[in-house]
């Protein structure tokens, strides 16, 4: 690919900007490893990412090169990460809904035994209906109890507003009726 304006020499290369770029993530990747949580592990390559681009945003909008960033201001950036994520996890609530997750984590928090029972066989009875849904219907019900609402779903399902409204709402009623079929009622 050729370029219409003139080369500026002392403009770095492409490949001396992509080895700063490298640095900075190698840089951010060992702040973050030091200030990331253990349940929070497993988004460690995430948070890295999205502080790399807030970097990358705020100097290009400075119009400053990334070698001039001070080690102070990439601690602050990988740290309003990190606490974006854990504000993130917080708000979603973020549920596992395979065999052996949250849900039934979540029953043991409650200490009456009988209610640990109850919250665990609801929790069991919700995986069982919620895999015997039809594909469609599985995944804009998740979306739907993980909190994400009917505009956000379809966004993220890449479906018209309207079809995953109609799948929320008879995935609910087939999930409802399931429960029902298994003793669970609210």
């Amino acid at each position: 690919m050729t370029r219409s304006d003139p080369v500026d020499p002392t403009s770095p290369t492409r490949e001396a900007a992509d080895a700063t770029v490298v640095e900075l993530h190698h840089a951010l990747e060992r702040v973050v490893q030091r200030a990331c949580p253990p349940w929070l592990v497993a988004h460690r390559d995430d948070l890295v990412q999205a502080a790399v681009l807030k970097v990358l945003a705020v100097q290009e909008r400075k119009g400053e090169g990334i070698d001039e960033v001070p080690a102070s201001y990439l601690y602050r950036v990988a740290h309003s990460a990190l606490v974006d994520e854990i504000r993130r996890h917080r708000r979603k609530r973020e549920v596992a809904l395979e065999e052996g997750g949250d849900i039934v984590e979540q029953s043991k928090r409650v200490r009456d035994p009988e209610q640990q029972a109850s919250s665990r066989q609801a929790g069991r009875a919700i995986q069982n209906c919620l895999s015997r849904l039809k594909v469609e219907r599985k995944r804009a019900v998740t979306l739907y109890l993980q909190g994400s609402s009917v505009p956000e779903s379809s966004r993220i399902l890449g479906w018209k507003r309207k079809r995953t409204e109609n799948l929320v709402f008879r995935g609910l009623v087939d999930l409802r009726q399931c429960l029902i079929k298994k003793g669970i009622r609210s």
